[in-house]
């Protein structure tokens, strides 16, 4: 073939600074397409190079780390540590944990006499903490994600909850319609079947506002937001689930 080099080659050339942090990189790396970007100093003289493969190992152990840290797991802990060093790596978002799940039991004990009057409570009382917990954990899987690629900034992040508020209300009136038809057809109450609809409304309502709030504050801080967020989220979602279901509940139907 008579085809040249230069016909072929690429000529624009993306350069990397050595105090350029390595997320940037790994985010011109995905918007250019690159296999290889070099590496420079203030006078353009070739220090060295970053290539695709050092990039996608970069990329995997934070994902992997954010994929701990969401459930409050530190990053060093290796997966056949020490018993004791696991148990120390655990302890603190377990007694968090424990904290706010006494939170959530005292939050039931206000509404006992309404669960003694109306005993269909107890049973569906985990429906609606359970969506509202599985909900707030989508979007802040999703808010971590596009705060590790830059994409969120101060601006957008109105825009954000604006959205997110959107999908909350779409799908909360979708299967909150379902829920009620579904308690409606096994309690035959009809009132019942309503409050179930509009906790489930309001919780996902909670759970999308805090989803964006928590790992944006975390950020504002200067924490890494993907850390215990997940135990957060769910804490809130099930206090505020409770407390939105045995209310409505005891202002309606008792």
């Amino acid at each position: 073939s008579d085809t040249l080099v230069a016909d072929v080659m690429t000529n624009e050339i993306i350069k990397l600074q050595p105090d350029d942090v390595a997320q940037q990189a790994a985010n011109a790396f995905e918007r250019y397409d690159l296999v290889s970007a070099s590496v420079v100093d203030e006078n353009d003289k070739l220090l060295g190079r970053v290539t695709v493969n050092t990039v996608i190992d970069f990329i995997r152990e934070k994902a992997e780390n954010e994929a701990l840290n969401l459930a409050g797991l530190r990053e060093e802990e290796d997966l056949f540590a020490p018993v004791l060093k696991s148990v120390k790596n655990r302890w603190v978002w377990l007694a968090i944990n424990l904290v706010t799940a006494f939170i959530a039991s005292r939050v039931i004990g206000v509404f006992e006499d309404s669960i003694e009057k109306l005993v269909a409570l107890a049973a569906l009382m985990p429906i609606i903490a359970g969506i509202g917990g599985n909900s707030g954990n989508q979007t802040i899987t999703m808010i971590v994600r596009a705060l590790a690629l830059d994409q969120i900034n101060t601006s957008s992040a109105w825009k954000l909850i604006t959205k997110e508020v959107g999908v909350s209300i779409v799908n909360g009136l979708l299967w909150g319609t379902i829920v009620g038809l579904f308690t409606f057809a096994i309690y035959q109450n009809a009132e019942l079947g309503l409050v179930m609809t509009l906790a489930l409304v309001l919780n996902l309502l909670l759970a999308a506002l805090l989803g964006v709030l928590i790992p944006l504050t975390l950020r504002k801080f200067g924490r890494d937001p993907a850390i215990g967020s997940s135990v957060m989220i769910t804490a809130v979602t099930d206090s505020g689930g409770f407390f939105i279901f045995l209310g409505l509940a005891t202002v309606f139907l008792l």
